[in-house]
């Protein structure tokens, strides 16, 4: 692995020249938004394309749609959501679950997915990464890293939202994921997700210290701190929150306004 990218060895004085995306996390089971706690328990929320609109109003930077169940009956049922939804949301949209190909990642940007994301495939077969980014450009490939700890200081990279250990190191797969042409990792803590106790900082920091791509850190947003926490401590470049705004505890605006508060830089 090569050294780590120059703008993250300054850390809190580079985060403060950077432009911190906040993006809402929707995951999708049927034609449901649903959230559930470590991956499990899923909860009806709503309908997805009513609360990526409504994001989108309340100033979004981007969305991602995830269907959590797609790699588990193999198939990607979200072709007409995201074509729906990109006729009314006009900023950037990710789009997982269920990519086995290019031709795959093609359908979904002919829908109007503007970058996919990979994870169960990609662990499968890495040589898919490479395809997509060299097909698509390295900004078009998202990869997750699905990470749940075991033993201190280690995390493992699972897979099947979870369902599945790959017995890959998570942040030895993360290195072979940008070396094999990710243009973005989303870093999903298994162990935090819907927990509302904060994110899993030691996990997102250990890669973002070795990372030459944007870093995107999921799982465990309990409050506008805890997205400042991630920023600051964490040096991430984007937050991807579900929890805490599916069940109005707290408005896109309001963290962007302590973000800004807190002197980090934010579209507002």
């Amino acid at each position: 692995m090569t050294d780590a990218s120059p703008n993250r060895s300054t850390a809190w004085s580079a985060v403060k020249q950077k432009r911190i995306r906040i993006i809402p996390r929707l995951d999708i089971k049927g034609q449901n938004l649903i959230k559930g706690v470590q991956l499990e328990g899923l909860r009806v929320v709503g309908d997805p394309e009513e609360f990526a609109k409504k994001y989108y109003e309340e100033g979004a930077d981007e969305l991602i749609y995830s269907d959590v169940v797609a790699s588990l009956y193999g198939r990607n049922s979200l072709l007409d959501m995201v074509a729906k939804t990109a006729k009314q949301v006009f900023i950037p949209l990710t789009v997982g679950g269920g990519i086995r190909s290019v031709d795959d990642v093609e359908a979904l940007l002919k829908c109007g997915a503007d970058k996919i994301s990979v994870n169960s495939a990609a662990l499968k077969r890495p040589a898919l990464i490479s395809e997509i980014s060299s097909r698509f450009g390295a900004q078009c490939c998202v990869v997750e890293v699905q990470a749940k700890v075991f033993g201190k200081g280690q995390w493992m990279a699972l897979y099947d939202n979870g369902r599945e250990n790959s017995d890959r190191d998570a942040i030895d797969w993360a290195c072979e994921a940008m070396e094999r042409g990710a243009g973005e990792l989303l870093i999903t803590s298994i162990d935090r997700d819907g927990s509302r106790k904060g994110m899993d900082l030691d996990l997102v920091s250990k890669i973002s210290s070795i990372a030459r791509v944007p870093i995107i850190a999921s799982g465990g947003v309990g409050s506008p701190s805890h997205v400042c926490d991630a920023v600051d401590r964490a040096v991430v470049d984007a937050v991807a929150i579900g929890d805490l705004f599916h069940f109005g505890r707290a408005s896109i605006q309001e963290v962007k306004g302590y973000l800004t508060h807190n002197g980090v830089d934010v579209r507002l």
